[in-house]
């Protein structure tokens, strides 16, 4: 895993940070988007091998971001780690037409965090 990109999209300045922090203390390359759009311009020429992104964000969601990042031949393969809010369902059917591997409810443990990244990449890996 070490010197892989992922791509972090959270409007959350201190989610932002303390999981970057993680990432990099995991060694992993990080590139941070501070919401959907900026996250869905800067993938195809980051080339992630992974996003992990917030659900409730501004200018695109991260289900919007997962669904035109699924949309585009360039980043469809990206796989991705979607965060919610503690109580926010979402079901299989809308997840169906994204690369969404895994959801996560905040709070959330960083350790977890890092463990289900290496679980998700290692996935994607053996596809």
């Amino acid at each position: 895993m070490e010197g892989r990109k992922v791509l972090i999209a959270d409007d959350e300045a201190h989610i932002l940070h303390v999981v970057q922090m993680k990432l990099q203390n995991g060694g992993f390359r990080v590139v941070t988007a501070m919401d959907g759009q900026e996250a869905l311009d800067l993938a195809p020429s980051v080339r992630p091998c992974l996003l992990i992104t917030d659900l409730q964000m501004p200018r695109l969601s991260g289900l919007e971001l997962a669904t035109a990042l699924y949309g585009d031949e360039q980043t469809r393969d990206i796989p991705v780690i979607l965060l919610t809010a503690k109580g926010f369902e979402i079901d299989d059917e809308t997840i169906a037409g994204t690369n969404i591997k895994m959801v996560m409810t905040k709070p959330f443990s960083p350790r977890d965090l890092l463990a289900r990244v290496g679980e998700v990449i290692g996935a994607a890996a053996t596809v």
